[in-house]
């Protein structure tokens, strides 16, 4: 058995591929020790793993001081972060051992930390891979778009923080691109190389096990028996920015008095009572249990997180995708280049639109034939159990 020293600072998207990880290495005889924030102790609790958190509103605080306007500000945001995760992990952890360190490709200073404990490093990328070229050429592109002054500004922040770093935890930091991906010697991908952009691009040491789908417990009771005869149109913007009572509205407009049974969710943060009368056709939730009803659902409406559009594709759903920020813009482009769905704005939106899409993809063959054979590759990629066969191949090299 070893030990596990797991870091993720804890968002819903870059901790729900990890859930059916964490359970299959403790299943196969690991300590997991996991590191995050206090929303995601319960979740990570009833995987068996034992779970430490640092101060989630002060990661926030120090992460958005670095300003949220260009990508080198949020890499700046990200090196703030150092002096809230590594002190507190590293208080938390004197005196003990570890074999090992799996640390989120973004958040979490994980790359920081195992070489401050000198552990061999496993990234967990939730997002899209990045190699350093496509970030340093995607960073170029974004940079020129910033003004001559700010640039100057946002540089020598970022010098007087990798200093600090130097100083004070003895670590060089080389490029942006450990910052924001904290590459390792091994990369678990969740998702596959045919959906990954240039999948084929990447090395032996990125992973690509598929989505990453374990069962999830909870205390809603849906009603399966309602949608498994008329498959419905499922409508999700996430668990993250899903406050959006105009959209709702529209979805409304765009499928009452249609022959659709409609799905939708609408978080936790958005009361029933905000969105009025709901038409007849409709079964609103601030919570649905996804994977279970993405079984039996013929159109997916989502804003392109990446766990929702992998969980949509694993399942065979085609896809209409409103991305809101972050890398939905790109991952809803993805959906679109293999032919799986389509790409709507949510600013130009109207009812009318919504309702042709839907038509549209509904009724054209070529969507649901490529969604077809990107739904095989991701359910013969293995998922979580095949990302832990690479961790333990991986752990036979160092023989951890």
């Amino acid at each position: 058995m070893a030990r596990v020293l797991f870091i993720n600072a804890g968002s819903e998207g870059h901790i729900n591929p990890t859930i059916g990880v964490v359970q299959e290495l403790i299943s196969r005889g690991e300590e997991v020790v996991y590191f995050t924030i206090e929303d995601f102790r319960e979740r990570i609790e009833k995987t068996g793993a034992a779970v430490r958190t640092w101060d989630g509103e002060k990661f926030i605080k120090a992460f958005i001081s670095g300003g949220r306007n260009y990508l080198p500000e949020r890499i700046n945001g990200l090196l703030l972060t150092a002096d809230i995760v590594i002190p507190s992990v590293l208080r938390q952890i004197e005196g003990e051992h570890f074999d090992y360190i799996i640390h989120d490709s973004m958040f979490g200073c994980g790359r920081l930390l195992a070489q401050i404990l000198k552990l061999p490093a496993i990234n967990s990328c939730t997002s899209f891979a990045q190699t350093k070229q496509s970030f340093d050429q995607l960073l170029d592109r974004l940079s020129k778009n910033i003004p001559a002054d700010v640039i100057e500004e946002i540089n020598g922040e970022y010098q007087r923080l990798t200093a600090m770093v130097k100083e004070k935890y003895d670590v060089e930091i080389d490029s942006r691109y450990e910052v924001f991906c904290n590459p390792a010697p091994l990369t678990i991908v969740y998702t596959t190389r045919e959906f990954q952009p240039f999948g084929e691009t990447f090395d032996e040491t990125y992973k690509f096990i598929g989505p990453s789908i374990s069962t999830r417990s909870t205390q809603d009771n849906f009603d399966f028996e309602a949608i498994k005869e008329n498959r419905p149109i499922y409508i999700s913007l996430g668990t993250v920015f899903n406050q959006a009572v105009d959209f709702y509205k529209l979805c409304f407009e765009a499928f009452e008095n249609s022959d659709h049974t409609v799905v939708m969710s609408i978080g936790k943060h958005t009361p029933l009572s905000d969105l009025g009368e709901i038409p007849y056709n409709f079964i609103v939730k601030n919570y649905v249990p996804q994977t279970d009803v993405l079984k039996y659902t013929k159109l997916f409406i989502t804003h392109g997180g990446m766990n929702s559009t992998s969980e949509g594709l694993y399942y065979g759903v085609p896809l209409i995708v409103i991305p809101q920020n972050a890398d939905q813009p790109i991952i809803a482009q993805q959906v679109s280049n293999i032919g799986a769905g389509i790409k709507l704005d949510m600013q130009n939106l109207n009812p009318s639109q919504l309702r042709e899409a839907a038509d549209h993809v509904l009724n054209e063959t070529s969507f649901h034939k490529a969604v077809s054979t990107i739904s095989q590759s991701m359910q013969k990629s293995g998922g979580y159990q095949q990302a832990v066969d690479e961790i333990f191949e991986y752990k036979s090299k160092f023989d951890i």
